[in-house]
């Protein structure tokens, strides 16, 4: 029986640090070659294994999409990511999500006659997996899903907020999911996102966020290994 091959892209280190915590015990030799931290474990399931290949990537759409074409260079089969997010609508502080639906917010060529976010002759609005967003929805039918978008900004102004809730129906807005799922598009990889919310995105988001992540993120990290978990089982 083969392994299955699941890449964790992670962009701050307080969120990466209790991963590398809780399976400290199972840590294998990483094939990762990125100059980032990065971590390897085995983990066995009752029907497969899988080796998990992490990298705590930085944070921002160019840092993201790097580790994930790597983790696609490296033969991951799927590849996820966790952290924090901020709230635009529908959706509560510390509320778990997963978005099913993924733009670039500051991808703007509006000015020559495109859409908000629309790209030239490709795709530009990104979906999770249906089949992981279900296996996740099974173990966890509470989880929000919706829009999130994405850019290379702290989302910390109410219009902005209002904005993004207007014009897109966001659900949550954050700095690496919809360049991970850019890249998983390319690749034909199968790809979900489960996020914290941490903050409400408006004019009081910078300590609410502080906030978030001091304490750090050991519920959404037990969350994301029992559905790592349930994948491979």
């Amino acid at each position: 029986m083969s392994n299955i091959k699941i890449g964790v892209v992670v962009a701050d280190v307080e969120e990466y640090k209790p991963l590398c915590e809780l399976l400290a015990e199972s840590e294998i030799s990483s094939p990762v070659k990125m100059q980032r931290d990065n971590n390897a474990y085995l983990l066995k399931g009752e029907k497969a294994d899988a080796e998990l290949y992490c990298i705590n990537c930085g944070i921002g759409k160019v840092n993201a999409a790097a580790a994930a074409v790597h983790l696609a260079d490296l033969g991951c089969e799927i590849i996820l990511n966790y952290g924090l997010s901020g709230g635009i609508s529908g959706v509560r502080r510390g509320e778990v999500i997963a978005a099913d639906r993924f733009l670039e917010h500051d991808f703007d060529l509006t000015t020559i006659g495109y859409k908000p976010c629309e790209k030239p002759r490709q795709k530009y609005i990104y979906t999770a997996d249906s089949k992981l967003l279900e296996v996740l929805l099974k173990i966890y039918p509470e989880t929000g899903h919706g829009t999130a978008v994405c850019g290379d900004r702290f989302i910390c102004k109410d219009e902005d907020r209002e904005f993004f809730k207007n014009e897109f129906s966001a659900m949550s807005c954050d700095m690496e999911t919809a360049a991970i799922a850019s890249v998983c598009d390319m690749f034909s990889l199968p790809f979900i996102a489960l996020r914290r919310i941490s903050d409400d995105a408006g004019d009081d988001a910078v300590d609410s966020y502080n906030d978030m992540n001091e304490t750090g993120n050991g519920t959404l990290v037990d969350i994301f290994l029992k559905f790592v978990k349930e994948i491979i089982d």
